[in-house]
C-alpha cells in the first residue's frame, strides 16, 4: 500500500470515530478512559499537537469543538454526567498504575 492511500484509509477512519463519539454522547468520557485509557478530550490533544507538528496553529478547544462537534462548554451542558464515586476510582488507580510502570 502506498503512504497516500494509507494516509486517506487513516483519515477515513479518524473521521469515523470522530462521528462515532459524537452519535454516542452517552458514552461518557470517563468511560472512555477506564476502558481504553483515551477520551474524546485525548483525541483532541492529538489532533492539535498533529496540526502543530506541520506548523498550523490550532487552540485546544479548536481541536475540541471538532472532536466533539460543538463547543466544548456547550458539551458539557448537554451531555456529560457527574461521574460515579467508583468510576473516579477506577481512574485514579488506573492513572497510578500508569505511572508506576513509567513511559
Amino acid at each position: 500500500m502506498d503512504d497516500k492511500t494509507r494516509t486517506e484509509l487513516e483519515a477515513a477512519a479518524f473521521r469515523t470515530l470522530v462521528e462515532h463519539f459524537r452519535s454516542h454522547p452517552d458514552v461518557q468520557n470517563i468511560d472512555l478512559m477506564n476502558l481504553a485509557s483515551f477520551c474524546r478530550n485525548c483525541l483532541s490533544k492529538w489532533y492539535r499537537a498533529a496540526a502543530e507538528e506541520r506548523g498550523l496553529a490550532m487552540s485546544y478547544e479548536d481541536a475540541r469543538e471538532i472532536v466533539y462537534g460543538m463547543p466544548y462548554e456547550e458539551y458539557k451542558a448537554k451531555h456529560q454526567k457527574e461521574a460515579s464515586p467508583e468510576k473516579l476510582s477506577q481512574f485514579q488507580k488506573s492513572e497510578a498504575d500508569a505511572k508506576a510502570k513509567g513511559p
